[in-house]
């Protein structure tokens, strides 16, 4: 859940090559990945909308057709969901490029409010690690996140991503230490 109660800071974070390697982490008994199938971009609208990120899930789905519909066969490959024991989608993250760099990037992380504690984000977020490394071996990964993200800025930031220094960097050290 975004937490609108801090500055809202936009920022990049980086993971290098030479990144430590990234910790074992299993799913909550009952939880299991499943990759995108054409359909999903439902389930993908009302998990980002239910964390806040969108303001309906029609701005969600718009949204998702625009960005990510024209690649329905590599959303097959780099969507990541989690469904519960009932095969619920229930959490989701992406293992995207930058369109213009081709650089890979980690994207939008949600997971439902309810289903929030268990440890279903630091899974997708290994997951889906693992996965770009795979998939672009010396590269390095990013994301973009704010500070209104700061329990998952900790996350990334114990799997070995690093604040990006620019501009904002003292203001947002600053935020996430005094919270």
């Amino acid at each position: 859940m975004l937490d609108k109660s801090v500055p809202l800071i936009p920022f990049t974070m980086i993971r290098k090559t030479n990144a430590p390697s990234l910790p074992e982490h299993q799913l909550p008994k009952g939880y299991h990945f499943v990759f995108y199938q054409p359909g999903d971009e439902h389930a993908w609208a009302e998990i980002e909308t239910s964390v806040g990120e969108f303001d309906t899930t029609d701005d969600a789905l718009t949204y998702f057709k625009r960005s990510f519909g024209p690649y329905s066969e590599e959303l097959q490959q780099r969507m990541l969901f989690i469904e519960n024991a009932k095969n619920q989608k229930v959490a989701t993250f992406t293992a995207w490029r930058n369109d213009d760099t081709r650089q890979p990037r980690l994207h939008w992380l949600a997971v439902l409010p309810t289903e929030q504690g268990q440890g279903l984000a630091k899974a997708l977020a290994i997951r889906i690690t693992q996965l770009l490394t795979e998939l672009h071996p010396e590269a390095e990964l990013y994301l973009t996140t704010q500070t209104w993200s700061h329990p998952a800025v900790k996350m990334y930031q114990k799997l070995g991503y690093e604040i990006l220094r620019d501009e904002n960097y003292s203001q947002i050290i600053e935020i996430l230490e005094n919270i």
